[in-house]
């Protein structure tokens, strides 16, 4: 159901002639669809706020449980991994895959109530917006969490000496997790409330015709 306002500002014809017989403004229903669409992305502000806070609490949770891969010092400020097949690369990449899910369904919820149900083109957009955008705060916070200690122990640890690298996520494609769990349960949800709306009215009219 999109807003009844955007759909009669869109699909109003252009009437030629004004009142007093002159060619009406082409710019009136042009800024009034901008009006319209403005105070949509206005009433959805909370909704992206959320989600980015959502994306801050998700980049410090993925610093505190991700697994980081053990260096080895070779010599001054280098080091090494010291097993090559260490399963923390991939640790890392699936609890940011994990959190970024539930990151997604949260801010799809949270975005369906305060955004897409009530203007529906505009908040679905935001919901994917604010997603990517909360992935990528969650990306920006969890690599950057503790990166200050670890060069300082790379400029002087000894050679022999073990650290903890840093954290960094490597499949760049887990990005786009956060946004595609937000738009599809923030649709799902909105689906739900179509189908129950269309059987209520099909309900109603029944009752209608039997009276």
């Amino acid at each position: 159901m999109w807003p009844r306002r955007l759909l009669r500002i869109m699909t109003q014809p252009m009437d030629p002639v004004g009142a007093a017989g002159q060619p009406a403004p082409r710019r009136g229903r042009l800024r009034r669809f901008l009006t319209a669409a403005l105070a949509s992305l206005w009433r959805c502000l909370p909704a992206v706020l959320v989600t980015l806070l959502l994306g801050v609490a998700a980049g410090f949770l993925w610093a505190a449980v991700a697994p980081r891969p053990h260096l080895v010092m070779t010599g001054p400020g280098a080091a090494q991994v010291t097993s090559a097949e260490s399963s923390a690369f991939i640790g890392g990449d699936g609890w940011y895959c994990l959190i970024c899910l539930a990151g997604g369904i949260i801010s799809g919820v949270i975005g369906y109530l305060l955004a897409v149900r009530g203007h529906h083109p505009v908040g679905m957009a935001l919901v994917l917006l604010s997603g990517l955008g909360a992935g990528l705060i969650t990306l920006w916070i969890g690599q950057h969490s503790g990166q200050a200690g670890y060069h300082h122990l790379l400029s002087t640890l000894p050679a022999g000496r073990h650290l903890s690298a840093s954290l960094s996520l490597g499949a760049r494609s887990a990005l786009a997790l956060w946004p595609l769990a937000a738009g599809i349960m923030a649709g799902a949800l909105e689906l739900n409330d179509t189908l129950r709306d269309r059987k209520r009215t099909a309900q109603d009219g029944q009752a209608l015709a039997l009276d």
